[in-house]
């Protein structure tokens, strides 16, 4: 089922972890709701960087973020994040294209120099840039 011209709910709720613990990774009607209106903002980034976006990880049932260690409060789970990756781009490049241009976000984040997390809010968009590495913590901008 496509969610938007380039986004499938398959690809938005894919998970090795969640078929390895037998996980239903299946989101319910407000996830999907909200997967839609992520779907959106991925196809303005896919836009914005004129390639593909790959989705590495998108919805999370509550039990397969706590397996695999997220946030209690990670917009994953609610159907509000994705971490991407863009083809020939490496994830900072990514990063800097998002960050420089006027796409509403709530939370872009550079994380460990492997991928991009970008996550929306339900209300008012914060635009918050943010980087993590190992050993750091979150660090604001991309460092």
């Amino acid at each position: 089922m496509y969610l938007t011209p380039h986004f499938t709910l398959a690809e938005m709720t894919a998970s090795q972890v969640a078929l390895r613990a037998g996980l239903d990774n299946s989101p319910d009607s407000v996830a999907i709701a909200n997967l839609v209106e992520l779907c959106k903002t991925l196809e303005a980034v896919r836009t914005l960087v004129d390639r593909p976006i790959l989705v590495t990880s998108g919805y999370r049932c509550e039990a397969l973020n706590r397996r695999i260690g997220g946030s209690n409060s990670s917009a994953h789970i609610r159907g509000l994040a994705a971490d991407i990756l863009a083809v020939n781009l490496s994830p900072r490049q990514l990063a800097q294209r998002i960050r420089d241009s006027d796409l509403a976000f709530d939370q872009l984040i550079l994380e460990f120099d492997g991928w991009v997390h970008l996550g929306l809010a339900e209300q008012r968009q914060r635009r918050q840039v943010l980087t993590i590495r190992n050993g750091t913590g979150y660090l604001p901008g991309l460092q």
